[in-house]
């Protein structure tokens, strides 16, 4: 099509949409955006993905973006549409994942009448994204999607959102298109890492966090090789466990919710961090305790490849400004002869002793269930999750082959795994993919399952069913020990549900029981559901129980 032929917005933006490579959206159909799925329906190239919930929607869009290293693209309607896909625009934003959600908005002549479901999105959406702008003109739809790219996937990678009056969606216009957009990779300096060899060089104890923004295939394989090399203890963000493969050599575990001891231990005796992008966030620091923001006796070295992440909350001793590929790659090829720590293995030893399920006496065992999963899934296994303690028992026995692996918001959202495990069936459709999700944290997105169904989704479910928000629950007990309010759940039958949506089900209730329908799940195609009944007083991996919570609540207050 010639660039300068008249073409309604609509089309516009589907075009731009192809040349920058986008191969799948997700969305919720609205009238506001029409023009857009007419064009869609001339475009075979980009598959459609119709979700049941805006939430739903953009936490695709959010996984897709995480696995590509492209935005996700996400469409919704105007008000109601728009607010409920605000959930995956935070998690983008948070969790450094490049995605641009597009919002059918309502006429340019109707704005600032408090029209039907109208809403100033750019008011709305600028705290919540890197970047909010409405598109007003057809003719420039060309510079705001090559810009939303370019925004989404540049420095720290983050949600883009761009408001479409439905008017200007209709208009014929001739507009010029915008080339594909490809970020630019910053370089390492040289001098900045003689630097940091120099301070390796004077460092007893030395440990790299790494995470977030930027990591891929490529990092995650040169920074493996250096660490193993150099022999530095690395330990990994808040869900970021995939960011190196597992077994290495220098793999020390998760920093986060239910760390190893030893490895907090390690990491607060360390007298030189180097974080690697990471952020240095409240989880990964235990609410910015273990790693102060001025770290007073240590060192740090933060790599980042946003120049405005560095220096922002944490005092860096020396800050890089670099690609993470970039960055890992000079430091596996860099000539350091003198750097020999022994601490990478030890550390890694004590997380394989961490890493080792022991029953815990429950009558279901979700760490025997792991060790079982471990056993018998492929190792290249994509794990999805949402927020709740029930993920704790993968975070700490499930072992991840690197980027990617692990969905798992670090922003803490629940309802996560189910939209996010369907998106990377869709992506990774020779992948065994897995969803686990807590009974609060399913039925926030449990929906998605008909979108599964209705795709084909090759997809493994685990429900697990406590009756209970039980990190809520957990908390409660430590403050308030046997007030329980608010935290109780009345579930429905969990598998007779998934068989409703079409799916296989079955329910497991002790641990004997695991193992075999396990086995026959994996013998199916489709979408598959175990409903796993748990009791609420095992509350976390590693034996911890609401008795040990309520009685280390009470010692905390001096009461016996």
């Amino acid at each position: 099509m010639s660039p300068m032929t008249a073409r309604t917005g609509g089309r516009i933006l589907i075009d731009q949409l192809l040349i920058q490579g986008c191969d799948r959206i997700f969305t919720v159909p609205g009238e506001s955006f029409l023009a857009v799925l007419d064009a869609l329906h001339d475009s075979p190239e980009i598959e459609t993905v119709v979700c049941r919930q805006e939430g739903g929607v953009t936490f695709m869009a959010e996984a897709d973006g995480a696995m590509t290293g492209r935005p996700g693209i996400a469409f919704v309607t105007r008000g109601p549409g728009a607010t409920n896909a605000s959930i995956g625009v935070h998690v983008a934003m948070q969790d450094s994942t490049p995605m641009i959600l597009f919002i059918g908005d309502l006429a340019r002549g109707d704005k600032d009448r408090e029209g039907f479901q109208e809403v100033d999105f750019t008011a709305m959406f600028t705290p919540l994204a890197k970047w909010a702008a409405r598109i007003d003109d057809a003719a420039r739809i060309p510079e705001y999607v090559a810009r939303a790219y370019a925004t989404a996937m540049s420095g720290r990678p983050g949600p883009v959102v761009l408001a479409l009056p439905e008017d200007m969606l209709r208009d014929a216009v001739e507009a010029l298109d915008r080339p594909k957009i490809v970020p630019p990779e910053q370089s390492v300096d040289p001098e900045a890492m003689m630097a940091l060899v120099d301070l390796l060089k004077d460092a007893c104890a030395p440990v790299a966090i790494v995470g977030g923004a930027g990591w891929c295939q490529g990092a995650s394989h040169y920074f493996r090789e250096w660490a193993e090399r150099v022999g530095i203890p690395v330990a990994v963000g808040f869900r970021r466990q995939d960011a190196i493969p597992n077994d290495s050599a220098a793999y020390a575990g998760n920093l986060g919710y239910g760390p190893n001891p030893k490895l907090v231990e390690r990491v607060r005796n360390a007298d030189l961090i180097l974080a690697v992008g990471a952020r240095l966030g409240e989880a990964t620091t235990d609410g910015y305790a273990l790693i102060t923001p001025d770290h007073p006796d240590q060192i740090l070295i933060h790599v980042h490849p946003d120049p405005n992440e560095l220096n922002r909350v944490y005092r860096a001793d020396l800050a890089i400004c670099a690609d993470m590929r970039e960055f890992a790659e000079e430091a596996a090829l860099w000539e350091d002869d003198l750097l020999d720590f022994d601490a990478g293995k030890q550390a890694h030893a004590e997380w394989e002793a961490w890493n080792t399920p022991a029953p815990n006496g429950a009558a279901l065992d979700l760490g025997m269930c792991v060790k079982e999963m471990r056993e018998k899934l492929p190792a290249d296994s994509i794990i999805c999750n949402g927020a709740g303690n029930f993920s704790g028992w993968w975070h700490r026995y499930w072992r991840y082959t690197g980027p990617v692996s692990q969905l798992a918001p670090t922003a803490g959202a629940m309802g996560y795994g189910v939209p996010a495990a369907v998106a990377a069936c869709l992506r990774n459709p020779d992948r065994q993919v897995i969803a686990l999700a807590g009974d609060g944290d399913f039925l926030m997105n449990g929906q998605e399952l008909a979108t599964a169904v209705r795709y084909g989704c090759d997809l493994l479910v685990l429900v697990i069913d406590n009756g209970a928000y039980g990190t809520i629950r957990m908390h409660q007990e430590r403050e308030y020990p046997e007030r329980i309010s608010a935290t109780e759940l009345v579930n429905p039958d969990f598998a007779a549900l998934a068989r409703a949506y079409g799916c296989w089900a079955a329910t497991v209730e002790k641990t004997d029981e695991f193992a075999p329908a396990l086995a026959e799940a994996m013998q199916r195609k489709g979408v598959r559901l175990l409903h796993l009944k748990t009791d609420v007083e095992h509350i976390g991996a590693g034996g911890n129980t609401l008795d040990k919570v309520r009685a280390a609540g009470r010692k905390a207050r001096g009461e016996g």
